[in-house]
Parts: structure tokens; C-alpha cells; sequence
């Protein structure tokens, strides 16, 4: 076959488990986006924490638009996770296969999440502007994927793309220090099938969880300032930035956001939002990986057989 199987099992395992995770977890992303974006001095602030976004929901009677955006989410973390995994486990398939290693160290693991992340990011930032334009809509008044990425020009769609870019030492991070634990943890066991014929080596959901909340953690923390800036370059225009004419709608950069948010909130202000970001992130990435693990010695399964019905049916068409 012209591709690899084991990476597409990752691939396709990695992409389900972000689509169940990031339905569960919407409604909290929604209200740590809402008040991730808000960038005003506190006396002006409209939310002065989480549960204010919540309750201006409840309050309005606008709960179902706690979900609004939810099928470009789905769409670009689907997306997004399927080309991440199926990169990364490419990558360092290729490099074990070249260097004639068999194991790879901590310095080219982040090599190669890095590369993963940056295609990754390219490929469906588009997507992650518009959902977050989405996101931080006023409640009720969300457009569609293709008017919200119409109603500006094609360069508008991908702002952010450089924070993107730096934030792909956030999954770098997390997931090698995942699989390096992961690693440790299954040599402790004594775990073995790692020929090329066994099937892909699985934690159990417990263990999958735990390394996977500690190993977000330790990326959300280090790249945070950055995420605080992305969300706001990428944040929707506010009826109340509107009425206050057009300068408010001047493209935004990360100099003009990072000094927006130095002069109006301080140092401070870099990290508004932090406990939120790292109860959602921990969660998703958790449930990502714990699903992730558990579903992709079926997908292996799965694969194989779609595999030899394949060349089976090559067979066939060679007999006829």
C-alpha cells in the first residue's frame, strides 16, 4: 500500500477521540473563549469571571448558543488531530526507520511534534479563526462558517497564524512528555509487541488520563500569555466595540494586542483566564488521549481488515 497503516490508525484514533472531547467540553470553551477575549481595564470589564458568561447565558435565555460554532469546531479539531497524529507518528516512524534507532530521544520528539504542529496549523487555521469569531459572538447573533469567514478578506482568516505557530511547542510539549511517560510506565509493566505485525500498545483509561492532564498542564502553563493573545486577535467585534467606529476594527497584531493588554491589566492580564484554560485544555486533552488509547487497538483491527479486503480485491481484478 502507498501509506502507513500505523500512522493512519493513529491518525483516525487521535481525530475521534478530539471530536468526542470537544463536544462534551463546548459549553466550558465557549465561556473560557468569551472571557479569555475581553480585554478591558477591570472597572470595565463585562464578565469578571467564568460563571458571569454562564449566567449572561442563562440570564438571556441563550443556553443552546453555548454551542454556537460547534460544527467548525468539530470540523477543525477533527481536522486538526487527524493530520497532527498521522504527521507525527510519520515522522518519527521515518526517522526511526533512517536513523536506525529504536527509540527516539526527548530532542527529536519535539523536532517532530513541532513539524506535525506547524502543518497542522496552517492547514486548518481558517478554521480556528472562524470558530472562535463564533465563540465570542454576543449570544444569538453567531453567523454561519462561510459568512463569518466572507464578511472579511482571506487574510483575515488567518489571523493568529504566527502565535499558531509558536504555540506548536504547546502539543510539543504535551505530547512528549506523555509519550515519554507512557513509555516508562508500559516498560514498568513489562509490556511488549512492539514487532510490526502486534497491535499498537494501549494504557488503561486511568492511566491515559492522568498523564495526559499532567502533561497539558505543564504546556498550558508555559505557553499561556501566548493563547491569551491568539484569543483576542481572533475574537469577534463586540456591538459595544462597534458603536465606537471603525478604528476598533483595525487589524490586530500581536504588538498592538500584548500592549492592549499591558496598559489597560498589567502583567496580570497575560495570564486572565488561566485556571479556565487549564481545567478545559486538561480536561480535552485527557478525554482525547484516554479515548484516544482505548479505541486504537480496534482501529488497528479495523484497519487490517480494510487492508486485506484491499488486496484481496486487487487480487481479484488481476485474476479477471
Amino acid at each position: 500500500m502507498g501509506f502507513d497503516f500505523e500512522s493512519l490508525t493513529e491518525a483516525t484514533s487521535g481525530a475521534v477521540g478530539a471530536l468526542v472531547s470537544t463536544t462534551i467540553l463546548y459549553p466550558l470553551d465557549t465561556c473560557k473563549t468569551k472571557y479569555q477575549a475581553e480585554a478591558r481595564s477591570p472597572d470595565q470589564q463585562k464578565y469578571r469571571n467564568l460563571t458571569d458568561v454562564l449566567w449572561e447565558a442563562i440570564r438571556d435565555r441563550q443556553v443552546l448558543s453555548l454551542y454556537q460554532g460547534l460544527g467548525t469546531k468539530n470540523l477543525q479539531s477533527f481536522i486538526s488531530q487527524f493530520i497532527y497524529f498521522y504527521g507525527y507518528s510519520f515522522f518519527k516512524r521515518l526517522y526511526l526507520k533512517k536513523s536506525g534507532l529504536k527509540s527516539i530521544d526527548t530532542k527529536a520528539n519535539l523536532i517532530i511534534a513541532a513539524a506535525a504542529g506547524a502543518c497542522t496549523c496552517i492547514i486548518t487555521q481558517p478554521l480556528d479563526t472562524a470558530s472562535s469569531r463564533m465563540q465570542t459572538s454576543e449570544f444569538g447573533k453567531s453567523k454561519g462558517l462561510w459568512k463569518t469567514l466572507s464578511e472579511r478578506t482571506w487574510s483575515d482568516a488567518f489571523d493568529g497564524l504566527g502565535i499558531s505557530l509558536l504555540l506548536t511547542s504547546n502539543p510539543s510539549i504535551q505530547y512528549t512528555v506523555f509519550d515519554q511517560l507512557k513509555q516508562k510506565l508500559l516498560l514498568r509493566k513489562g509490556s511488549n509487541g512492539t514487532g510490526p505485525g502486534s497491535s499498537p500498545e494501549a494504557l488503561s483509561a486511568f492511566a491515559a488520563f492522568v498523564l495526559g492532564a499532567l502533561s497539558k498542564s505543564i504546556a498550558t502553563c508555559l505557553t499561556y500569555p501566548l493563547i491569551r493573545c491568539k484569543v483576542v486577535i481572533q475574537a469577534a467585534d463586540s456591538d459595544e466595540d462597534g458603536n465606537q467606529g471603525n478604528s476598533r476594527k483595525s487589524h490586530k497584531t500581536i504588538s498592538s494586542v500584548s500592549s492592549s493588554i499591558w496598559r489597560s491589566e498589567g502583567i496580570p492580564g497575560f495570564f486572565k483566564g488561566l485556571q479556565a484554560q487549564i481545567l478545559k485544555t486538561v480536561l480535552s486533552s485527557a478525554l482525547l488521549l484516554m479515548i484516544k488509547e482505548k479505541i486504537s487497538k480496534t482501529t488497528w483491527v479495523l484497519m487490517l481488515a480494510i487492508r486485506s479486503y484491499l488486496f484481496t480485491a486487487r487480487a481479484r481484478l488481476k485474476g479477471v
